[in-house]
């Protein structure tokens, strides 16, 4: 394995970089974490300082044309995926795009489609997908433990959503963007089949973006699932709610633990045999999927989120939408 490291570029200055991947690019051992750009050159320059980056550049395109930066992370809102995401590929990096990777999937194809013409990779930010907890039940639920899975439920609820773009249409805001897709990729990952029925429901805000969204799945196995995703949860409550429920026809596994979690982590199957608790340790996933597309970049490692099941979770959630009238 090449002890090589890519030299990385943060294309905006939004929390989810300054809070989770940024942290985590500091920790990944063939990160070199070594430009920021951000909307003006007075905020990129605090996230430098902060983070201890060489570089800063007060817009975008001044990043993209700095041609030591081998790669970028682009943390910006839902609608801007596309747009930027096509650049920076053009301008010859490879790109790690913060989730959910487009609007629909027919951005998600026509990305993955530019990505391939200019000989880049591009992956979709999925930080816990790069979890040891999610091999761990993925591996249980191929292990045959709980027998054949034939019904899958989670839920992921969180609350204090102000003056944030998450509460507007235009730039691609909604429960079911920046949350169920966390709960539609977690299903995809466990049910290996083809989507066949959805039905879903929604409670809409007055600027038309979807609060709480509630929603069906039927597979071609006959498999199914269900979802609820929301950002109400309420003023007097705990900050989130997370769920996960996978029955099988011998047992069942029952987890609360948050998307994205770290540390020991734990959850509970139940068969014929008994209840096993299983405690799995798990280091900061944004480094791990930072390291994991680096190994891409430089060891020609094939990407852990791939296109193929990037362009079926779009498609998965465009089904939702359309249910929604959203």
């Amino acid at each position: 394995m090449s002890e090589k490291k890519v030299r990385w570029g943060v294309l905006g200055t939004a929390n989810i970089a300054r809070w989770c991947t940024i942290p985590g690019m500091k920790k990944a051992d063939n990160c070199e974490l070594y430009a920021i750009a951000g909307r003006s050159a007075e905020k990129a320059k605090r996230f430098a300082e902060e983070f201890g980056i060489e570089k800063y550049y007060g817009s975008y395109e001044e990043l993209l044309q700095d041609e030591s930066v081998q790669a970028v992370y682009i943390p910006l809102p839902n609608h801007l995926h596309l747009p930027w995401v096509t650049k920076a590929l053009r301008a010859g990096k490879h790109v790690l795009c913060e989730k959910p990777l487009a609007i629909n999937a027919a951005e998600a194809r026509e990305m993955y489609k530019t990505a391939r013409e200019c000989g880049r990779i591009l992956m979709e930010a999925y930080a816990y997908l790069h979890s040891p907890y999610v091999d761990s039940l993925k591996k249980d639920v191929e292990s045959g433990v709980i027998g054949e899975v034939n019904y899958i439920d989670t839920a992921f609820v969180t609350q204090g959503y102000e003056e944030d773009f998450r509460l507007h249409k235009e730039f691609g805001g909604g429960a079911m963007y920046d949350l169920g897709c966390y709960c539609t990729t977690m299903v995809l990952s466990l049910i290996d089949s083809e989507p066949e029925l959805v039905t879903a429901s929604a409670e809409f805000t007055d600027l038309g973006v979807d609060m709480l969204t509630s929603g069906q799945i039927r597979f071609a196995n006959g498999a199914r699932a269900s979802f609820n995703v929301g950002m109400n949860l309420g003023e007097h409550s705990n900050s989130r709610f997370d769920r996960l429920y996978i029955h099988g026809s011998k047992g069942s596994i029952r987890s609360d633990v948050e998307y994205n979690q770290e540390g020991t982590v734990c959850y509970r199957i139940q068969n014929a045999c008994g209840v096993t608790e299983r405690t799995v340790f798990v280091p900061q996933n944004y480094a791990l999927e930072v390291s994991q597309l680096g190994r891409c970049i430089l060891d020609g490692e094939q990407p852990h989120i791939t296109e193929e099941f990037s362009v079926k979770n779009a498609e998965l959630i465009d089904r939702v939408l359309g249910e929604i009238g959203y």
